[in-house]
């Protein structure tokens, strides 16, 4: 909203005067006792947006904090843009398996993220966090406010030798928590211990190539885009792509 109402201002004044405030005002009036959903009052603010960033010369650039994507007529909100909330992130510990095993079991039964199709319990994720911990790599928690809100962890790439230096990322989010930090400090600090450790490349491996905040997650962190494997898994009734992202840990020799 400050770029919004700066922009009225240097046009207009510091009350808002002229014709952008006129029609802001009006449309308050109107949406204080419309009886129209939020989502169509969101959308009716998001084009009445639209045209006085036209009368200002900005055509074609949308507002900050909203997607090109229009929806029922208006542009929606971009669920990347939610404020962020402060992320500890530690290991992971047995107490933490109850929520790990909700937020991956909802990956599980309504995403492509993983191709599981049947979600394991808390005891038999507990019992893969122990196999990776084990191997001496990191398997990380979130807490936000003292409650695990994701989880991330490397897993061995391929299991023949000559892959020992390479690893793979997994970064799930709770449902809610996407956009607001979460994923990012858990991937940043999984790539800090890895670094640390002897491995020097980690690869993504991401269901779906339409999962594009995941792909932008890793991106912003230094992976870039090794090719995609078309129609490899079939969940929910169609085919999904795996999409491969790689990046250096470290020096990685070369």
């Amino acid at each position: 909203m400050t770029n919004r109402h700066t922009i009225v201002k240097g046009r207009h004044g510091a009350d808002g005067t002229g014709a952008v405030g006129s029609r802001l005002r009006e449309l308050g009036r109107w949406l204080a006792g419309s009886p129209l959903s939020r989502r169509r009052q969101m959308s009716a603010l998001h084009a009445l947006d639209d045209h006085l960033r036209a009368d200002i010369g900005l055509v074609g650039a949308p507002a900050p904090g909203r997607s090109q994507c229009r929806a029922n007529g208006g542009f929606m909100l971009h669920p990347g843009r939610r404020p962020p909330v402060p992320v500890r992130v530690r290991a992971a510990v047995p107490a933490d398996f109850s929520a790990i095993q909700a937020i991956y079991a909802r990956e599980v039964e309504q995403g492509l993220a993983s191709f599981e199709e049947v979600a394991p319990t808390a005891d038999e994720l507990l019992a893969r966090h122990d196999a990776i911990c084990g191997r001496g790599l990191p398997y990380l928690a979130a807490e936000v406010d003292g409650r695990v809100v994701g989880y991330s962890y490397a897993s061995t790439y391929r299991p023949r030798p000559a892959y020992r230096y390479a690893v793979e990322d997994s970064v799930y989010v709770a449902a809610g928590m996407q956009g607001r930090g979460v994923g990012r400090a858990l991937l940043s600090a999984l790539i800090e211990r890895c670094e640390a450790g002897p491995w020097r490349q980690m690869i993504a491996v991401i269901g779906d190539s339409a999962n594009t905040g995941s792909i932008a997650l890793h991106r912003a962190h230094g992976f870039r885009p090794v090719g995609t494997l078309h129609r490899v898994g079939h969940k929910f009734g169609r085919w999904v792509d795996s999409v491969l992202m790689q990046r250096a840990l470290g020096d990685d020799g070369s």
